[in-house]
């Protein structure tokens, strides 16, 4: 099945249906040739979309994801890629949690930096500033796309009332407006995305880009069993995650959930993302791959979305409501 590609919410961008994203693997798991496989295997199966942000890896993830491309010579017209901005990788007073101005002009001239690029595509705030003013924030990002240095900006964890306000503020001074939001969206994790943003779709013509399809590992099936060497969650600093993925009433579901995909005759992986990318609000469903097996077995939810009929996606509602 060929990539499908959709619009960025309202703007004239299309991105493709699945996407590649590099929190966790680049760095800690993927660099170096593994890396530039990866992104080699997922850019010819039609993927244009690479998601990245400063605070992954502490920027090492960004200049991983920077040198593969530059090594792959792909024409800078053909993908778009992203960083966020939010957490700040530089132990300051103005550079940790925040999306002051100061902060921002400063975070996306070292993103371009560590890239090698000379413009961003897509700019996210990576979380939501109490502390600043949101007219402040607006302006930094309306300045940094006016400038060239990228093209549209979004949020990423941000509420449908803080959205809004960005918006109301930019549409109300004339400045560039937040295309998209990246929040998380999966089987486990739905009310965001199904409910709260509801109203944002129609009334300001939301995008989004959407992470986690398989709930950090835990819709892939292979905590079904314990937690496996080498998997994310026994990396440093994710036993946060062990526990999560362990719940045994997350993994009955999981089980059942499995037995519809065994039915349908695609894997866990595939017919969980596949699940998130039939909905049509999202524009791309971020994806994410420590081998090349594993970017093939995400791309595979291109089938598995052709087998998502009313009488499948029923049976998937049964289980997780």
């Amino acid at each position: 099945m060929e990539m499908p590609y959709r619009r960025l919410g309202r703007s004239g961008l299309k991105v493709s249906v699945l996407s590649f994203g590099s929190w966790v693997s680049f760095g800690p798991q993927l660099a170096g040739q593994n890396a530039r496989e990866c992104l080699a295997v997922a850019y010819d199966a039609g993927i244009n979309f690479f998601d990245n942000a400063e605070v992954y890896a502490g920027g090492r993830s960004e200049t991983i994801m920077g040198e593969a491309i530059a090594q792959l010579g792909w024409p800078r017209h053909t993908y778009v890629v992203s960083s966020k901005f939010f957490w700040g990788i530089e132990d300051s007073v103005n550079t940790k949690n925040t999306l002051n101005r100061k902060y921002l002009l400063h975070a996306v001239d070292a993103s371009l930096r560590r890239l090698g690029l000379d413009f961003l595509d897509l700019i996210f705030c990576h979380r939501s500033d109490p502390e600043t003013p949101v007219d402040e924030t607006v302006w930094a990002m309306h300045n940094i796309i006016e400038s060239g240095r990228a093209l549209y900006w979004g949020t990423s964890e941000w509420s449908a009332e803080e959205i809004r306000r960005a918006w109301d503020f930019a549409a109300r001074e004339h400045l560039h407006r937040p295309v998209m939001e990246q929040p998380e969206y999966n089987l486990f994790n739905r009310t965001k995305v199904e409910e709260e943003f509801v109203p944002l779709y129609s009334d300001i013509g939301l995008g989004l880009t959407t992470w986690s399809p398989l709930a950090s590992g835990l819709l892939s099936g292979k905590y079904l069993d314990g937690v496996p060497e080498g998997s994310r969650a026994t990396l440093p600093g994710y036993g946060w995650l062990r526990d999560s993925v362990t719940d045994p009433e997350a993994n009955r579901r999981v089980r059942m959930l499995k037995q519809v995909a065994d039915d349908v005759g695609v894997s866990l992986s595939q017919l969980s993302i596949a699940w998130c990318a039939s909905n049509p609000h999202v524009s791309t469903v971020i994806t994410g791959a420590s081998r090349v097996e594993q970017v093939r077995e995400n791309l595979g939810a291109l089938e598995a979305l052709e087998q998502l009929t009313p009488h499948v996606r029923s049976r998937i509602e049964s289980i997780f409501t």
